[in-house]
């Protein structure tokens, strides 16, 4: 078992199935396509959208705050979640209804000592397959 593979069953609280692994997959590429930003462009999206207090609380340390399945849609995209949700199989507000859970905890555990990382290699090679 990897460290995706690790990652995964701890924050989806889980043996993964393959459509949990899929939904962390295309998270995995989101947070690391330099086209996007990243991690640090994702973050930079949901403070733009409001939702800055929520982002914060995922990197800061104490108590992770929720964010909606209607909040996400409206920040990031129909485009970018259905997308997601056709490379899967499934429709967006699946997509939507699962990325509120594991995007707070995920964020957070790339994050853990309350900051993002420089750069987006150390989050590579997270996401790498071996």
């Amino acid at each position: 078992m990897g460290i995706l593979d690790t990652l995964a069953g701890q924050v989806l609280g889980q043996a993964s199935s393959e459509g949990n692994q899929g939904l962390f997959d295309a998270v995995g590429a989101m947070l690391t396509n330099p086209q996007t930003g990243g991690l640090q462009g994702l973050v930079e999206t949901l403070q733009q959208g409001g939702l800055g207090e929520i982002v914060a609380s995922w990197i800061g340390h104490g108590e992770n705050l929720p964010i909606s399945a209607a909040q996400l849609q409206s920040v990031l995209g129909n485009e970018r979640l259905q997308a997601i949700a056709a490379s899967l199989g499934l429709n967006v507000q699946d997509v939507a209804a699962q990325l509120v859970h594991l995007l707070p905890q995920l964020v957070d555990r790339l994050t853990p000592n309350g900051t993002i990382p420089d750069s987006s290699g150390a989050l590579d090679s997270l996401f790498r397959r071996s």
